[in-house]
C-alpha cells in the first residue's frame, strides 16, 4: 500500500482533481478529503460552543443558590 503523503500531484490531476490556491485537492478512498475537514471543523465548532454553555448554565445555577 503506497503512502498517500508521497503522492505526487500529477497522478492527482490525472484522476481530474483540479488544483487549489492552498495545493493540490486531497483524495482519500474515493472522497475528498477537504470536505471532510470542513465538517469536523463545523461538528467541533458546535460541541465546544454547547460545552462552554454548559459550564456557564452550571456558573449560573450555582450563584443562584448563594
Amino acid at each position: 500500500m503506497a503512502d498517500p503523503t508521497t503522492a505526487d500531484t500529477a497522478t492527482a490531476n490525472a484522476a481530474g482533481a483540479p488544483d487549489t490556491a492552498a495545493g493540490p485537492k486531497t483524495v482519500d478512498a474515493g472522497k475528498w478529503a477537504n470536505k471532510r475537514v470542513y465538517h469536523r471543523l463545523v461538528i467541533y465548532t458546535v460541541g465546544c460552543h454547547l460545552f462552554a454553555g454548559f459550564i456557564i448554565l452550571l456558573f449560573e445555577l450555582g450563584t443562584r443558590n448563594k
